[in-house]
């Protein structure tokens, strides 16, 4: 994830950054969907170890962070490598294998 950029809180009202937050967890929720589906049709190999139900923990303690923080993480790491900057396309391109993926489709699920 150390190309990425943050999304660390930012300067505006209370209600943008609630706004935000929120947004930021329901990407998470539709991306984490969107991979169990794939992953129940056989599109997705090995593990996929989703984050859906820990939504508010990834945006929560990522907002805190600044720009040159680093993150370690473990299995369930989506929704840390969107919040931090990863397009979306490119997390999915990475449980798929492609090398389009954040890790050139070499790390999977597990090591973004």
């Amino acid at each position: 994830m150390a190309t990425a950029t943050t999304q660390a809180t930012k300067g505006g009202t209370q209600a943008e950054l609630e706004r935000r937050l929120l947004r930021e967890m329901l990407l998470i929720r539709r991306f984490e969907e969107r991979a169990a589906e794939a992953y129940a049709l056989g599109k997705i190999g090995g593990f996929c170890h989703l984050y859906i139900g820990q939504e508010a923990v990834a945006v929560g303690a990522l907002a805190t962070l600044r720009p040159d923080d680093y993150v370690i993480s473990s299995y369930r790491e989506h929704g840390q490598a969107l919040v931090r900057g990863i397009p979306p396309g490119v997390v999915m391109a990475e449980l798929f294998g492609k090398a389009t993926g954040c890790s050139k489709g070499k790390g999977g699920s597990m090591h973004l």
